[in-house]
């Protein structure tokens, strides 16, 4: 995934704020664990090397002579074979440590006991470190005493080496620990909060889709809103005029004009609600959704259509005490209840729509008085109009409204039942 220009810029912001010398160590440590990730094997051979030539020295410039005791029994090529067995293990140190820390026990009590006590012998703190970074205490614990054990012996053997020996190595030891524990610590941090901007980034992209998704949805149930009832009128008015051109054309001249005209304003609201969503047409139109107010033109376009609309306001409210969001709403089940009675309703049918307000809820239902297959689940159309009817259910969802649809009990016809309140509620 590529950083978002943003990210680049406050990187470069970040790199002005950070000293030449810090950001020169720091990159070179960042190559230098880069080089160790991409070979591993290269970093061992030459850490142990460069402690193996360490050993060597001090073994042959006699330099071990100056921490051995006065009554050293080693002879030489011993001195030689523990500094060796001190430092070739190293190699081992970062995949075998406990391992390598239990090869150098016998050498570390051999090297105490006999008085020669060569330098080499710190070496067991470097895997005891590599246990402290990717251990558990109880492993550090036992890597711990496997290095006192034999310095402790080494003191009761030669009394004079306690405080020479036996407190500077237990110092070191705790010094090694301590310092293991805070690389761990801040390494353990670091992994915690690079796995949290993961997590993070992924729920961003997560919610990024299904924000995404919704917004599809809400296209696709305006589309399906603004095509289906357009469409459907234009069809009314097509057979009507047909009809008509035969008996009357006038009327047919009337038909057409309402037909250019729904058109036209169909065609304008896909181009409204096509153009806000591309991002390379700052100029598109952004023209209101529609409200109440706009309700008595659809009912004129579906008359014009061939369906007889009355409607019904009852209550001392208006629209104007819905919010633009429940008008849309409201307009919207209306819209789709006629649109599903031009399109499946047969024989002689006309439609009633009510509104009725409350203090609290406006109540608007849709009802008509035809007959048709296409209501049911018998035919092709089914699929299509439960998924108008499902569009129409998650519009008053949004405002915690209920809508029902169904067949009017003990009469012919159908009615669609919107509940909204008019105010936020969490029943």
């Amino acid at each position: 995934m590529s950083t978002p220009p943003r990210d680049l810029d406050r990187d470069r912001d970040t790199e002005g704020t950070v000293p030449p010398l810090t950001r020169i160590i720091r990159d070179a440590l960042d190559r230098l664990r880069a080089f160790d990730r991409r070979r591993p094997r290269v970093w061992d051979a030459a850490v142990t090397g460069f402690w193996t030539v360490a050993a060597v020295l001090d073994y042959t410039s006699g330099g071990w002579r100056h921490t051995a005791h006065e009554d050293v029994t080693a002879p030489e090529f011993v001195v030689l074979l523990m500094s060796l067995g001190f430092s070739l293990p190293l190699l081992w140190r970062r995949t075998h440590p406990l391992a390598v820390v239990l090869l150098m026990t016998p050498i570390s009590l051999v090297n105490v006991w006999t008085g020669a006590v060569v330098q080499a012998s710190l070496l067991q703190l470097i895997p005891i470190f590599q246990i402290v970074l990717r251990s558990s205490f109880r492993t550090v614990g036992a890597a711990a005493l496997l290095f006192v054990v034999p310095v402790l012996s080494g003191g009761f053997r030669i009394p004079s080496g306690w405080g020479q020996e036996v407190v500077s190595y237990v110092w070191g030891l705790v010094f090694v620990v301590l310092l293991g524990i805070a690389v761990r610590t801040r390494r353990e941090y670091t992994e915690a909060l690079v796995e949290r901007a993961h997590r993070l980034e992924h729920e961003r992209d997560q919610q990024a889709r299904l924000a995404a998704a919704a917004e599809r949805t809400r296209i696709a149930r305006e589309m399906h809103d603004i095509i289906g009832h357009n469409l459907s009128v234009i069809t009314g008015l097509a057979d009507g005029g047909a009809y008509a051109a035969r008996k009357n054309p006038e009327r047919a001249g009337q038909a057409l004009d309402a037909i250019g005209t729904t058109s036209r304003q169909a065609l304008s609201e896909l181009r409204r609600l096509l153009g806000v969503l591309r991002d390379d047409h700052p100029d598109a139109e952004r023209a209101p959704q529609p409200t109440l107010d706009e309700l008595t033109p659809l009912i004129e376009r579906v008359r014009r259509a061939g369906l007889p609309v009355d409607l019904e306001l009852n209550g001392e409210g208006t629209a104007r005490s819905l919010t633009p969001g429940r008008q849309l709403t409201v307009y919207r089940v209306i819209q789709e209840a006629l649109t599903n009675t031009l399109k499946h309703a047969t024989g002689p049918t006309s439609a009633t729509v009510t509104l009725t307000y409350s203090p609290t809820h406006l109540d608007a239902r849709i009802t008509d008085t035809g007959t048709g297959a296409g209501r049911t689940a018998e035919t092709e159309e089914a699929p299509l109009a439960a998924q108008g009817i499902m569009g129409m259910r998650e519009r008053a969802a949004l405002y915690d409204g209920t809508l029902e649809a169904g067949p009017i009990p003990e009469h012919t016809g159908w009615q669609v039942q919107l509940r909204l309140p008019l105010e936020d509620t969490h029943q």
